[in-house]
């Protein structure tokens, strides 16, 4: 198995940049990113706020994410891990927030599907980078240099508002979508599905029907 590329990245990426990028590359962050989800996008999109930020020039990355953080009462800040939250929840949004503020690097955890970035991210020349695996907030917080600002706490509250954070090799995130728009996941998951009636030769049928037994491969059972 070939070993993942590994690339440094800044957070305002040239088009070269991103054109390199591949599927499955891992990717680490340099320089400014903001978290912005559905508190932001609603504040921003629907009831018209200015954005706090000059975008996509500061930053173009969007971290979809609850950080654990504080703000002191000498006002500044504490912050020690980021855990990221699922993106296919704020999709409806992304158009509009992409083509607003150029954001070129969306960041969250699973992904979304290869229509979702064919329709919305490829025509803004965007591309999504996944968390990889669970638990991984502390890891992701040894790359947090500083916290510049937070934005519509008060309006927001600690977890949905704006946080601006200086980032140092900030990763590790995985290329789940390219400027094509070609899903990772799926890509992955058709591999998968090609071994799966090999997996099942030879297994005897489920017999109680129990739940979360089943014979059809193509079930999901979620508990």
């Amino acid at each position: 198995m070939t070993k993942p590329r590994e690339i440094r990245l800044s957070t305002t990426p040239t088009p070269e940049a991103l054109a390199e990028l591949r599927l499955g590359d891992i990717v680490y962050l340099d320089g400014l990113l903001y978290t912005a989800r559905e508190g932001v996008y609603m504040r921003a999109l629907e009831d018209k706020a200015n954005i706090p930020l000059e975008l996509p020039s500061q930053s173009a990355a969007n971290f979809h994410c609850s950080p654990a953080a504080a703000i002191r009462p000498d006002g500044s800040f504490n912050m020690g891990a980021v855990t990221a939250t699922a993106s296919f929840r704020f999709a409806k949004w992304l158009p509009e927030w992409m083509a607003k503020t150029g954001a070129k690097l969306i960041i969250g955890k699973g992904g979304m599907s290869s229509r979702d970035y064919k329709s919305y991210f490829v025509p803004n020349g965007a591309i999504y980078l996944s968390t990889v695996g669970y638990g991984t907030g502390a890891l992701l917080g040894r790359g947090i240099e500083k916290v510049e600002a937070v934005h519509w706490q008060e309006e927001l509250g600690l977890a949905q508002a704006m946080w601006v954070i200086r980032c140092n090799k900030m990763g590790p995130f995985i290329v789940a979508s390219d400027l094509g728009g070609n899903c990772l996941f799926e890509r992955e998951n058709a591999k998968i599905a090609k071994n799966l009636a090999r997996v099942y030769e030879g297994t005897r049928p489920a017999t109680l029907k129990r739940y979360g037994e089943t014979d059809d491969r193509s079930d999901e059972v979620i508990g």
